[in-house]
């Protein structure tokens, strides 16, 4: 993540007093899982559009419609299964904890121009990387929040809150106080 985006993170979660770390199993599975699902449910939706008036849409997003339509159904139902693996292991996490933090994109937000975003010093296409740390939990149904951390002089930071599901007003209620607080330093 972009360094700033970094820091305000670790402010939040220093006005929180947060001092442990959870970290989910393959999420790097979770967020291919994710994308196969999306994609194919996605272009299944947009199908017919797509086939009547395919320059209706957005190049990039029709290109995607198109790839996702491809996929074959064996990786769909294998996804699936991930999916719901995956689901298991996140949930058994509420079992110790009501709300996690993360951030909400790597960076803060882009023009809509840019194409790639710089971190570290290596260059990564943008698109996909927006939702580097939202698709893994997205995607398995939890109640997730994005709360915008201001600093001042500088875009908003979203900091993403998950809870376990139905659990809802525990994220309004981080959120409200962090807005209270002005937790972005």
């Amino acid at each position: 993540m972009e360094p700033l985006v970094r820091d305000v993170l670790s402010d939040v979660l220093q006005a929180l007093d947060v001092s442990k770390v959870v970290e989910f199993p393959e999420t790097h599975r979770a967020r291919a899982a994710a994308y196969i699902i999306t994609a194919c449910e996605g272009s299944q939706l947009h199908l017919d559009r797509l086939r009547q008036s395919p320059m209706e849409f957005d190049p990039a997003t029709r290109d995607r419609f198109l790839a996702g339509a491809m996929i074959p159904a064996a990786w769909f139902v294998q996804a699936q299964r991930l999916r719901r693996w995956y689901r298991d292991r996140v949930r058994d996490v509420f079992q110790h904890y009501n709300v996690l933090i993360a951030p909400t994109t790597p960076c803060v937000a882009p023009p809509l121009d840019q194409t790639t975003l710089d971190i570290d010093g290596v260059t990564y296409p943008l698109r996909p990387h927006l939702g580097f740390y939202t698709q893994p939990l997205s995607f398995i149904g939890l109640p997730v929040l994005s709360a915008p951390i201001h600093r001042p002089g500088q875009l908003p930071v979203g900091i993403q809150l998950i809870a376990a599901p139905y659990q809802e007003a525990q994220l309004f209620r981080v959120a409200a106080w962090l807005a209270e607080k002005g937790a972005g330093g």
